[in-house]
């Protein structure tokens, strides 16, 4: 998996603390670490760190962020 991004960070989640009482499709359950997510974003302390890119956003300022998720395989 590749992923490009205008975003300066990107945020790891993992499903440590599914449990079995999630269901999914088919009806299967979530169980412990069954999953994960990959989230850009600026960094979460960036309005406490000078030296972070800025998370300001301006009156009448547009915010645009763009990810792409590139999935291959090989033989």
């Amino acid at each position: 998996m590749d992923v490009w991004t205008t975003e300066p960070g990107i945020q790891f989640y993992t499903g440590n603390f599914l449990d079995g009482t999630l269901t999914g499709k088919s009806g299967k359950a979530y169980a412990r670490r069954n999953g994960f997510c990959l989230e850009t974003q600026h960094y979460p302390d960036s309005p406490n760190k000078p030296a972070f890119p800025t998370t300001t956003l301006r009156k009448g300022a547009t915010y645009h962020s763009t990810t792409i998720y590139r999935f291959s395989a090989r033989k």
